[in-house]
């Protein structure tokens, strides 16, 4: 996955996981404050995902415990997780950047257009 881009909520688990252990009601919580609302993680998504990081190695299993009758299973980021996870961040900040240079030029065209037309 290391030059491919990482899916929302795939990025959204584990930079949630990047500060410390969580279990999956906190997952789905921390991705919700992470991306202002706009990623709402279900819990069939949630493991789904968890499963499929955890055969590519990138999350795994920290601890179990039971609480109020039901096992809750915490989740921690691995090293090669964190590579991942910091592999995304660089490319999005390059494609951000790259934006940003591309609009600077656009908004100052923009802005002389009008001056430009009225001296005609």
């Amino acid at each position: 996955m290391a030059n491919k881009e990482m899916r929302e909520p795939t990025f959204m688990v584990l930079a949630a996981l990047a500060n410390g252990p969580k279990h999956g009601y906190a997952l789905i919580k921390e991705a919700d404050e992470l991306s202002h609302g706009r990623v709402q993680l279900k819990v069939g998504t949630l493991y789904a995902a968890l499963e499929r990081l955890q055969t590519e190695g990138l999350v795994a299993i920290s601890g179990e415990e039971i609480v109020d009758g039901r096992r809750r299973r915490y989740f921690c980021i691995l090293e090669e997780g964190s590579s991942q996870l910091e592999a995304e961040i660089t490319r999005m900040e390059q494609y951000a950047r790259e934006a940003r240079l591309r609009i600077r030029p656009a908004i100052a065209f923009t802005m002389l257009a009008p001056a430009r037309g009225l001296a005609h």
